[in-house]
């Protein structure tokens, strides 16, 4: 197929892209720069240049295109209604060229959109009032395609897509144990976290484009929920830090945001059980805490976190605040 794609020069759009041009796809990125464009060229895809804003230019991607995929997610925190029009009218304008053709459209969302405090599965509701309540105007619009014609499809993310060279929630909570000098969790540490590994979370989006049936909504999880307790300790041990139980008020002023405290505080296990069975999806990379152990997260030289503000930067979908 030629695809195309929005995101394909962010932290997990590089292995998409790859994992699809292995598999012998054709794949046209959107790209807003000139190091956005050079770096998916670096990658055996065509650099297709425009912003998630130009609606324009990725009807034009779209149309050109056997599929499409929309990974790309960005704006200002502080004005979450913009950013999620922002979202929603670019998933409509790739949307629509595809009408009645029958081909795949996969947009991605996070794990995080589900209750909060169970195991809950792809068939379960998102949670209209809970911390990641922004991506479901995005996971709608997509779903909307799906009576129009098109093999739409979401693929929601873990909340940790780790591997080499992250800059997600992992290696915040990383730079925060080192400037603090403490490896911390809140409450009793036993909320949980889903995870995936970056290569994983590549093959599931190309089983999505290659095969989702329409109205398909997918979870990017490996693991179901691994607690941040195991988590701090892991962190604790690499760093030679001790390790503290946060209460939430001491975390709203120990993390870089009470925002950030609420996050690391979520108890958000989901399950994947359904998309494995339904894709053949087997996740066999490693884990997030061989990761933690045996990557680069701890390396003694820190990696900068985020390229930007907290409240201003691109984002993958699945892990906020990004």
């Amino acid at each position: 197929m030629h695809i195309f794609l929005t995101g394909g020069s962010g932290q997990t759009g590089p292995a998409v892209v790859a994992e699809l041009v292995a598999a012998g796809h054709d794949v046209t990125g959107l790209a807003r720069s000139d190091a956005a464009a050079a770096r998916l060229e670096s990658l055996g895809a065509t650099p297709h240049r425009g912003s998630l804003d130009d609606h324009d230019s990725l009807r034009r991607g779209a149309e050109t295109a056997d599929g499409v995929l929309h990974m790309a997610y960005g704006g200002d925190f502080s004005d979450l209604d913009d950013m999620m029009r922002r979202d929603r009218t670019a998933i409509e304008a790739l949307g629509q060229p595809l009408e009645h053709s029958g081909k795949p459209l996969a947009i991605t969302s996070g794990t995080l959109v589900m209750p909060a405090g169970r195991e809950t599965t792809e068939k379960d509701e998102p949670d209209a009032a809970g911390i990641a309540a922004f991506r479901i105007a995005g996971e709608r619009a997509c779903l909307d395609f799906a009576a129009r014609g098109v093999r739409a499809s979401v693929v929601r993310l873990a909340p940790t897509v780790h591997g080499p060279q992250d800059h997600g929630f992992i290696p915040m909570l990383i730079a925060t144990a080192r400037k603090t000098g403490v490896s911390a969790y809140v409450g009793d540490g036993t909320n949980r976290w889903p995870a995936v590994h970056r290569l994983d979370a590549a093959v599931l989006f190309r089983l999505a484009l290659e095969k989702a049936p329409a109205g398909s909504v997918l979870h990017g999880a490996a693991e179901n929920g691994v607690t941040m307790k195991s988590i701090a300790q892991t962190i604790a041990r690499g760093l030679n830090l001790p390790m503290v139980s946060l209460t939430p008020d001491q975390a709203a002023r120990h993390y870089v945001s009470p925002f950030m405290a609420r996050v690391y505080g979520f108890d958000a296990p989901v399950s994947s059980a359904h998309t494995q069975e339904l894709l053949g999806w087997s996740p066999t990379h490693p884990t997030l805490l061989d990761d933690l152990e045996h990557g680069d997260y701890l390396a003694t030289r820190p990696r900068s976190p985020w390229p930007g503000p907290v409240s201003q930067f691109d984002v993958e979908i699945g892990e906020l605040p990004r």
